[in-house]
């Protein structure tokens, strides 16, 4: 008997200090934009976290179906991860609402406070904080990039995917006040899917619009050498807030600089799993705007780029 009780303590000793021992764990939430992933991990990488050997990654992907997010939230919490990590607003969202007790890091979030995950930028609350991407505030600036390029321009086409609904109704708000200030009409297309998108040019063929601006989204972001075609081939400008699109293609962009938001939100985490408390860690707003013009695609499309547009563009793609 003795023996056996000294076997039983032992065992519980080994897992004690195994579980002390365990390897982090990171759960993964995305929509599936694949932009912002890569330079996070390159963060994480940065601070010494390397998945297998000083994390361990848990991944749930909508991969576009942005109704899949809640369930796969669901089933991220049942993994009971140290940390959730969510990419971008519509798996914030999911992730707030799974859970009110792990902790969650937001990346690249277009306003957490309207988006109702937080209740202010300096002392969040609760269990979520991590950085903002801002993409409301920089879409007023995008449209009067488009009355820059194009002096004449009174109507312009707007696409958005309302199944995206919280992120996108923030973004079509503020385009809408936007529009309205510069005196431009507006007409307002959705875009689900490939097809959608493909059905809102041939839409535009009978009332062209002057410009096109894309809101940034995952079915865009999948479909951009597809967007830019279309755009191509229908002589329609059009504008985004996403540098990623503008490197396909698209004439202009005017947004934060993703890249740097992204890898910034591997800080939360290491905070967190060093033992900071999430509500306490203020979130983190963009410092750096960009401004990115393609003249490949102005020529294309006949276009003079104002040269002090250009002069003042953080990158001109020639």
């Amino acid at each position: 008997m003795r023996g056996t009780g000294l076997a039983l303590l032992a065992a519980s000793l080994t897992a004690v200090a195994q579980r002390r021992g365990a390897l982090p764990r990171i759960g993964l939430l995305t929509s599936g934009t694949g932009l912002v992933e890569p330079p996070f991990w390159q963060g994480m990488r940065d601070l010494g976290y390397v998945e297998g050997k000083t994390i361990i990654v848990e991944r749930r992907s909508a991969d576009g179906e942005l109704s899949r997010l809640p369930a796969l939230a669901d089933e991220l919490v049942r993994a009971r991860p140290d940390v959730i990590v969510a990419i971008v607003t519509a798996a914030t969202i999911a992730a707030s609402r799974a859970t009110q007790t792990i902790p969650i890091v937001m990346v690249s979030i277009g306003d957490p406070v309207a988006a109702g995950v937080v209740g202010n930028f300096a002392r969040p609350g609760g269990n979520v904080t991590g950085t903002s991407g801002q993409s409301t505030a920089a879409i007023g600036k995008q449209i009067e990039i488009i009355r820059q390029v194009l002096p004449r321009a009174t109507r312009i086409a707007m696409l958005w995917n309302p199944t995206n609904a919280i992120f996108q109704q923030q973004l079509l708000g503020e385009a809408l006040t936007a529009a309205a200030r510069l005196q431009m009409l507006a007409r307002i297309l959705e875009v689900r899917n490939r097809d959608e998108l493909d059905r809102a040019f041939a839409a535009m063929t009978s009332e062209r619009p002057d410009a096109v601006l894309v809101f940034i989204d995952p079915v865009v972001t999948a479909n951009v050498d597809r967007l830019v075609e279309l755009s191509i081939a229908h002589r329609l400008p059009t504008f985004s807030g996403s540098r990623h699109l503008v490197e396909a293609g698209v004439l202009a962009s005017y947004g934060a600089d993703l890249t740097l938001v992204a890898r910034r939100a591997a800080t939360y985490v290491q905070r967190i799993l060093k033992g900071a408390k999430p509500g306490d860690l203020a979130i983190e707003q963009p410092t750096k705007f960009e401004l990115i013009v393609n003249l490949r695609t102005a020529k294309a499309l006949g276009i003079e780029m104002p040269g002090t547009l250009v002069a003042r563009a953080d990158e001109a793609i020639r």
